[in-house]
């Protein structure tokens, strides 16, 4: 039984159970409407995150704090090596010409010279502007003009002509060095006559208030913002989710922690998460891609005992079984392993939450079978030692997260924006609850105001938003950050999100219509890709589906038709589009039938960074979509 035991265990010892102190408030209904959790870490009064390497290495410095590389050529880091590096590139950088708060922009994919760079630009004194490697020349443009980055760091030949080509006007271009001509090497010797105190001194100069670094928001509309984030908004974020989900974590593993990073870096939650893992002394690897095909050997290779991801990974671990079992003749065994791990982990959690008896004979005997079968198989994808996971960017199915628990890994979700500096909630580790988003971090508060939209206060809420007075006045109200989602919570306090207040849809009969619920839940059903819900001043609700390319060249497989047959040769095919109604039936089954797909569209193309469908962080730019897709809709309806 595995990790559900070990919670049971985790669950008896009192000094763990009881963790954190939750206050509800409610209105004169009885209906919660805020929940506060305390602080379990501090809040720091001097220094910075700049210090952080340089205490591990103080206190622990043969502890191994990271592995660098990949595959056989992986090799170990410790924190003395580790602070060793940070120094010399801080060194490079002061020598560059970097002054105390300048900015150095980031162009890269998640690799180990990254979390050099973060804690080498904090250690120099300066500010990090993380850019995404996909970046469109005009993106880039408006990013270091904005944020006055006159350093830039990148990955590659093709971020270094982007960055050049999209700065050649500015009136001090910045300088850049790239990393796949190693660039630590250049700032290295650059920096060989600066003494390790000028490092020492500029640390000694910053506190926790001090601008750490410039998140640009990835822009689902508009020009991306630059979040404001402080040394103490990045300490408050990850010394608190350390205390909370740690100590639990080792009693139920009784492993020593390990976890690979495969987030974008250019993303707050993976920028949280090394800052985290180096606080606690997690070991810690990159992978700089989150494609399946090249993330599972990775997994397989590392053996992390946990991971931080996205719901998009986890359904493609699902699909991937199902799909491997169909190959051999075994989908409908399949559709039972997932049925039945479903109804598994619902009993087995309410037994764990003492409201209700738990598995019977006949599901544990099931269980076992497909544990054999099934789940066992889905362990291994995950490397074989991985225990629980981190889910967030956007809900994960239940169905899902169920079937999951029941092959002896816990994933639990979480919520928040680059505004709150990664998670404003998570479900806390002894009290799972799949379908919320959990309660919120310690030391943050969670308020629903009265239009529904959930606003968040506490140290991990962001300062303001770089040269943009006007929209930090709109976000931040009376302390309190509106954070444009809507949500709800229940008896307990856990918060459940239900949509965005722009994406909101009213039908010509006046049904207000959330098409993040709906959406959600079409993606965690193969064979679709990405999904739009359409219906604004429209008589009902219809959705426009691309299908994800593997699903498809596997549908096609099974069914022994050519690998190359085009959708509009699919597009009307029965079988097809009754596999598609099950995706849609399984999203309808989350709402009212006013709420409801009546019709769906398969179009073709995928929704994607390169044709300006999807932002960097993988969300629908809904606008950029309906307009791509206008006569499609228009045939939804009949025009």
């Amino acid at each position: 039984m595995g990790v559900r035991k070990d919670l049971k265990r985790a669950k008896r010892r009192t000094d763990l159970a009881s963790r954190g102190e939750v206050e509800l408030i409610r209105d004169g209904t009885g209906t919660v409407r805020e929940v506060r959790t305390a602080p379990m870490a501090p809040h720091p009064t001097t220094g910075s995150l700049a210090d952080l390497p340089f205490s591990n290495a103080a206190q622990a410095p043969d502890a191994v704090v990271l592995r660098r590389g990949a595959g056989e050529g992986r090799r170990q880091v410790t924190a003395a090596v580790f602070a060793r590096e940070v120094t010399d590139t801080a060194k490079g950088l002061i020598a560059a010409g970097l002054e105390p708060g300048g900015r150095v922009a980031v162009m890269s994919r998640t690799r180990y010279e990254w979390t050099v760079l973060d804690f080498a630009i904090w250690a120099a004194g300066g500010r990090s502007v993380p850019v995404y490697p996909t970046s469109s020349a005009e993106q880039v443009e408006w990013i270091v003009r904005d944020s006055g980055a006159r350093f830039a760091i990148v990955e590659t030949a093709q971020n270094a002509d982007t960055v050049t080509t999209a700065t050649a006007r500015h009136p001090e271009p910045p300088c850049v060095w790239r990393l796949d001509t190693d660039a630590l090497a250049e700032l290295a010797a650059l920096g060989r006559d600066i003494h390790d105190e000028e490092v020492t001194e500029r640390r000694a100069a910053l506190t926790p208030d001090t601008v750490a670094t410039l998140c640009y928001t990835s822009g689902t509309t508009g020009r991306p913002k630059g979040c404001v984030l402080t040394h103490a908004n990045l300490h408050a974020e990850a010394a608190n989710t350390v205390e909370l989900l740690h100590p639990v974590f080792k009693e139920v593993t009784g492993q020593t922690a390990s976890t690979l990073l495969f987030l974008p870096l250019a993303h707050i939650l993976g920028r949280t998460l090394q800052i985290a893992c180096l606080m606690a002394r997690i070991e810690l690897g990159h992978c700089p891609s989150i494609k399946p095909d090249e993330l599972r050997p990775a997994l397989r290779e590392f053996h992390p005992t946990f991971l931080v991801g996205v719901p998009y990974l986890f359904e493609k671990i699902h699909d991937t079984g199902r799909a491997t079992a169909e190959m051999i003749g075994r989908g409908a065994s399949f559709d039972r392993a997932d049925r039945v791990g479903v109804r598994f982990g619902q009993a087995y959690l309410n037994r764990f939450l003492e409201t209700g008896k738990g598995p019977g004979p006949g599901l544990y005997a099931a269980w076992a079978l497909y544990d054999l079968l099934v789940y066992r198989r889905v362990r291994k994808e995950l490397g074989g030692r991985m225990r629980y996971a981190i889910s967030g960017g956007s809900p994960l199915d239940r169905d899902l997260n169920l079937f999951f628990y029941a092959a002896g890994i816990i994933v639990y979700e979480g919520y928040g924006l680059t505004e709150t500096t990664a998670a404003a909630t998570i479900v806390p580790p002894l009290r799972p609850r799949p379908g919320t988003v959990g309660l919120p971090v310690p030391g943050t508060a969670v308020r629903i105001a009265d239009d529904g939209e959930v606003l968040v206060q506490g140290g991990v809420v962001f300062g303001a938003y770089w040269n943009n007075a006007a929209a930090t006045e709109a976000a931040l109200r009376d302390d309190w950050f509106a954070t444009g989602d809507l949500g709800a919570l229940d008896e307990d306090g856990y918060l459940t999100i239900t949509g965005r207040k722009k994406d909101l849809l009213v039908t010509s009969g006046g049904k207000n219509v959330s098409p993040a619920v709906l959406e959600d839940r079409l993606r965690s059903r193969p064979p679709v890709g990405q999904c739009v819900v359409v219906g604004d001043n429209r008589p009902f609700v219809a959705a426009l589906i691309t299908l994800d390319p593997e699903a498809l060249a596997h549908w096609l497989t099974v069914r022994k038709r050519p690998a190359d047959t085009p959708l509009p040769a699919l597009v009307g095919d029965p079988a097809l589009r009754a596999d598609v109604q099950k995706a849609v039936d399984h999203a309808n089954e989350a709402v009212s039938r006013a709420e409801s797909i009546r019709a769906f569209a398969l179009v073709e193309g995928e929704f994607s960074e390169d044709n300006g469908l999807l932002t960097p962080s993988l969300k629908v730019r809904r606008h950029a979509v309906t307009a791509a897709y206008a006569a499609e809709i228009e045939a939804l309806y009949g025009g």
